[in-house]
């Protein structure tokens, strides 16, 4: 096996939540490319159907499950259909994830509660969901943010919160996981990718914030998949329980 073979993905199965758009998308291609047949998870069905069919492109065969993940039992069975269709679980990507930006003391609890039921505790769901089935060597890979690390200068608690939690979570999981089920798990903290929630974002914020990014441009979404394959792949099997930022140096400057 040569380095370039370490990377390499085939005969793996790799889950994708909030796979319907944005950087779900390029972690489903890029899995893909790499080898995986991939199931991907959304909550929106119709926008499914059309990445599947372009993730088909590449070979691979493609499974789509309509997830909520903030629904412990729709993760359960997204990990069901995988297994009945493509019969193992190696990676799993835990993308999905919503926003918010109301000033702290206007947000609702039921404002609050939803992205946490989301970002946070939709990841855990499904990494319960898929730790019950994967078998030694797989991989997982929670999508935090640089905004769990320090301050984008938006009323973004509730997302800010969320993200941190996932430091913690993917931490415990990897301690619990690694040795006795062989299970690596690792978080990635994107920097200013685009995406549906960066056209959110109000005019001229992206340049300001440029202006704290040593590489002085937002991310490519390939950038951001591929660092995610090298975590799903043989190449960082000794790689556990880290949060990796990906943003340009924004965390250091």
């Amino acid at each position: 096996m040569t380095v370039l073979d370490m990377f390499r993905l085939d005969g793996k199965v790799a889950i994708v939540t909030g796979a319907s758009s944005g950087l779900g998308v390029a972690f489903a291609h890029a899995l893909a490319e790499a080898g995986a047949d991939v199931v991907l998870g959304a909550r929106r069905v119709e926008k499914l159907e059309s990445v599947a069919e372009s993730v088909r492109g590449t070979g691979r065969r493609v499974v789509t499950v309509a997830t909520d993940v903030a629904d412990p039992d729709q993760c359960q069975h997204l990990v069901d259909r995988a297994m009945e269709e493509l019969g193992r679980v190696d990676v799993l990507v835990n993308n999905a994830g919503i926003g918010t930006a109301v000033p702290a003391t206007r947000e609702t609890p039921e404002q609050f509660r939803s992205v946490i039921d989301v970002n946070l505790n939709g990841c855990y769901w499904m990494a319960q969901a898929c730790g019950r089935v994967m078998q030694p060597g797989s991989s997982i890979i929670n999508i935090s943010s640089i905004l769990g690390i320090t301050t984008g200068g938006l009323p973004q608690a509730a997302y800010s919160a969320s993200k941190a939690g996932l430091g913690g979570l993917t931490r415990d999981l990897a301690q619990q996981w690694m040795g006795r089920k062989g299970i690596r798990v690792n978080a990635i903290a994107p920097g200013f990718f685009e995406s549906e929630m960066t056209e959110t974002y109000p005019d001229g914020y992206l340049d300001l914030v440029m202006v704290r990014v040593p590489a002085g441009r937002q991310g490519d979404p390939r950038e951001l998949a591929a660092t995610a394959v090298w975590l799903a792949s043989d190449a960082a099997g000794y790689v556990n329980g880290q949060m990796i930022p990906v943003d340009g140096g924004l965390t250091i400057a």
